[in-house]
């Protein structure tokens, strides 16, 4: 399968770099970050030894809303000054770009990011402290006010979920490469049980997990979130429920998580533990209907994956190294969100 690349000519970019991000001494080389399904990611290093990072929509023709890297770009700005930690933005670039897409240009940090969520190689107090950073940035992400920020008209009103089920049901329909009878059960699911609109409105990141979050080099400090293309304003649950979802998912799968390891023994959350945490964390009372919170996160993540399968089929993907293993994945996610919905384990 062939990977989409952008077309670009390098020279036009290095002047167009120089202009508009301060400090910029000429493009001297770009190499693309291997790691991502989403937005292609590029380390630039200019003529003075400076890095950068540059992170542009992908080529071809996208779904409405889809890698919005203007968004990136601007919960970023937003977060600057608050308690959760984000690159410094740079510069963010229109449609009509030297990359043939908009991108965003950003400072590059030094730091550790870990896709296996055991931590295998980390100390048990590592793994535990890396985790309870994990929980205090997502608190204190809800806790942000965003029109303190200026993000009060981040995202639309009324119910969150009812919103997010029905957008991602027509994304799913959209790119739907085949049938997938649990997915068709677990929309049905969510419809019929949605939950009521509680008022309830944060900043929503969209996609927190360990790998899309960095540490120190040396620490469990964490010096940055990642990748906010997904985030909006919505309900703080959405949030909570993705990040416990990686504990359900099976260690061997694409996307690894935590079940069937025994996570008391190696310094890992429990899940009722972790959402205690969170919720004293904000002083707030532990969720209702915590099922419907998890079958929309399974079903949420599969309906992404099936874009990024469609993408990958079409040779348009940013990351097509594991597209093999994406259409069990999805499977997988579907068939999860059947089984908590009836209250058992997948």
């Amino acid at each position: 399968m062939t990977q989409a690349l952008h077309s670009y000519d390098p020279k036009r970019l290095s002047t167009y770099l120089e202009e508009h991000v301060a400090g910029f001494a000429g493009l001297a080389e770009i190499a693309k970050f291997s790691d991502g399904q989403s937005n292609p990611t590029y380390k630039l290093t200019d003529t003075a030894g400076r890095h950068f990072v540059l992170r542009a929509k992908p080529p071809g023709t996208l779904l409405k809303s889809a890698h919005a890297v203007d968004r990136e770009f601007r919960v970023m700005t937003a977060l600057a000054q608050s308690p959760v930690p984000v690159p410094q933005m740079l510069h963010l670039s229109d449609e009509d770009s030297p990359m043939g897409a908009q991108f965003l240009v950003m400072e590059h940090l030094e730091g550790r990011v870990f896709w296996d969520p055991a931590l295998p190689e980390q100390s048990p107090k590592f793994r535990q402290d890396a985790y309870h950073a994990l929980v205090r940035t997502l608190a204190a992400l809800h806790d942000v006010d965003p029109q303190a920020v200026g993000l009060a008209d981040f995202g639309k009103p009324g119910n969150y979920f009812s919103r997010q089920v029905s957008r991602w049901t027509g994304q799913y329909r959209a790119c739907e490469t085949q049938a997938r009878p649990d997915m068709d059960w677990a929309i049905d699911w969510l419809d019929r049980n949605m939950v009521q609109d509680d008022g309830q409105a944060t900043i929503v990141h969209g996609d927190y997990r360990l790998d899309n979050v960095m540490f120190d080099s040396q620490t469990a400090d964490m010096i940055a979130v990642l990748d906010w293309e997904l985030s909006t304003l919505g309900h703080p649950f959405a949030d909570l429920a993705y990040q416990c979802m990686g504990l359900r998912l099976p260690p061997n799968a694409m996307i690894k998580g935590l079940k069937g390891i025994d996570r008391k023994a190696q310094s890992l959350p429990q899940e009722a533990e972790y959402v205690a945490q969170y919720c004293a964390l904000r002083g707030i009372k532990p969720p209702e209907n915590w099922a419907f919170y998890m079958v929309f996160s399974f079903f949420r993540l599969a309906a992404i994956l099936e874009g990024v399968l469609q993408r990958a089929q079409s040779g348009n993907a940013s990351n097509p190294r594991d597209v093999g293993m994406m259409s069990g994945t999805i499977e997988t996610l579907a068939e999860a969100a059947k089984h908590t919905a009836q209250g058992r384990q997948s």
